[in-house]
């Protein structure tokens, strides 16, 4: 990625975070922690990674992206605004009733979203049907799903995990946003999931991984991904809960939690301090 690629991603994923921040707010409900950890990544495969086209959301051939962490849509939606899928405005409601944005995906009422998501675990396995059903067609798409740490506690990720090795899934690409926080504390101390390599090693995955806010490393491990042929592939990313607004970050407390007036005027002024100064 040059200079000029990366400024524009880093712009977008800015972005990003302040459409996840301004739905949040306007919902009075939802989970910026994990939208904010995930925008990076998020964004990287939304304008670099994945063949999709706005205008054509059900494409057959296009890549397809299942938020198993569906309780992070907030960025999500962010990044299908930013790319032309539906209009910004739509953001501001968020968790409205009638409204297209629910707090999980849904992939009825919202153009560019692949897989209903929300309950934990399930999206995973959405995520290896859809890549057994490309190769059973010989399609060339990719499907690429993005798990939270704390999901990765519930027992049908490993089904998924054992299901994609044994299927040998090597156009399955998963992520996981490992930022160490869940609803209840930190994940090691409600159940360690290290060493996590390890274990997707053990059931059968090319493990790589990464800083999730480094774009350079978020480009190699993509494209390292594309290369692996005969099993499928998970990036471990590393990332800081609540990135980007500065009383969020690393705070357990704000998984699930909407900012008040003056703190959404703190979240707002800081993420758009960034941005100027990436546009400078």
């Amino acid at each position: 990625m040059n200079n000029q690629e990366l400024l524009e991603m880093e712009k977008n994923a800015c972005k990003v975070r302040m459409y996840a921040i301004e739905g949040v707010f306007n919902a009075k409900s939802g989970h910026p922690g994990g939208s904010l950890s995930a925008a990076d990544i998020i964004t990287y495969l939304y304008f670099k990674e994945m063949n999709i086209d706005p205008k054509n959301p059900k494409a057959a051939d296009r890549d397809r992206f299942v938020l198993s962490k569906g309780h992070c849509c907030p960025a999500l939606y962010g990044a299908l605004a930013l790319k032309g899928y539906f209009p910004a405005e739509e953001i501001q409601s968020l968790r409205h009733i009638g409204a297209m944005l629910q707090g999980h995906p849904d992939m009825k009422n919202t153009p560019g979203v692949d897989m209903s998501s929300g309950s934990l675990g399930q999206g995973i396995s959405a995520a290896c049907g859809m890549a057994l059903a490309g190769k059973y067609d010989k399609a060339d798409y990719r499907v690429y799903a993005m798990l939270g740490d704390g999901e990765c506690e519930e027992g049908q990720v490993w089904e998924a995990a054992m299901f994609a090795s044994h299927n040998k899934l090597d156009n399955l690409c998963a992520i996981v946003d490992f930022n160490g926080l869940q609803i209840d504390g930190h994940v090691n101390e409600v159940a360690g999931l290290e060493p996590i390599d390890q274990k997707f090693e053990s059931f059968g995955f090319e493990v790589i991984k990464i800083d999730g806010h480094n774009f350079d490393e978020i480009e190699a491990a993509f494209e390292k991904a594309k290369t692996v042929k005969g099993k499928p592939t998970v990036i471990i990313a590393t990332t800081v809960k609540g990135k980007g607004v500065s009383y969020m970050e690393n705070q357990v407390g704000w998984h699930g939690k909407a900012p008040n007036a003056d703190e959404y005027k703190i979240a707002k002024e800081e993420l758009e301090a960034q941005l100027r100064a990436l546009e400078a």
